[in-house]
């Protein structure tokens, strides 16, 4: 086993879990501002994936010695990640919910991209197996979890076009 692979796998799974959590108290207070869901026939399918994804790290990736510029990479993903949550603050969800009225979220990041979230997590679901050597899970995955941000980003702009002030 190695340890820093180890720590990795630990940190990586310790962010997950704590993002699941926040994901629950973001939820109930979007619900109770009376946001609504949408699309949520493509949430099972990512979190199949997600989750094979990091079960995957974890039996292929323990006993690997890192790739440190792959490792940077996904440190340095962790940074814009960061700026994600706290721009999106309480309206960050795993799940896509608008509150009918509400405007969209035009700083921080959003300043650029439309949706940075899903560039931090196409490029962290293809750079983490890479960190570990595993190209074969980097590919995978990678393509896998495009297919499916295609899908969750074109329910997400539908749902936003249509409850949302710009």
């Amino acid at each position: 086993m190695s340890l820093p692979a180890l720590l990795l796998l630990v940190f990586v799974t310790l962010q997950r879990l704590a993002e699941l959590a926040w994901n629950r108290s973001n939820e109930a207070g979007l619900r109770e501002a009376g946001a609504v869901e949408a699309g949520a026939a493509h949430y099972p399918v990512m979190v199949v994936l997600h989750g094979a994804w990091l079960v995957a790290l974890w039996v292929y990736g323990l006993d690997r010695r890192l790739v440190w510029p792959w490792v940077a990479l996904y440190l340095l993903l962790q940074v814009g990640r960061a700026w994600v949550l706290a721009t999106l603050g309480r309206r960050w969800t795993t799940r896509v919910f608008v509150v009918p009225g509400e405007t969209l979220v035009r700083r921080g990041p959003y300043r650029f991209v439309n949706h940075p979230n899903y560039v931090v997590v196409a490029l962290e679901i293809f750079a983490l197996p890479l960190a570990f050597g595993l190209w074969a899970l980097a590919l995978v995955f990678g393509i896998a979890n495009l297919a499916l941000l295609t899908w969750r980003i074109r329910v997400e702009s539908q749902a936003l076009s249509a409850a949302v002030r710009t």
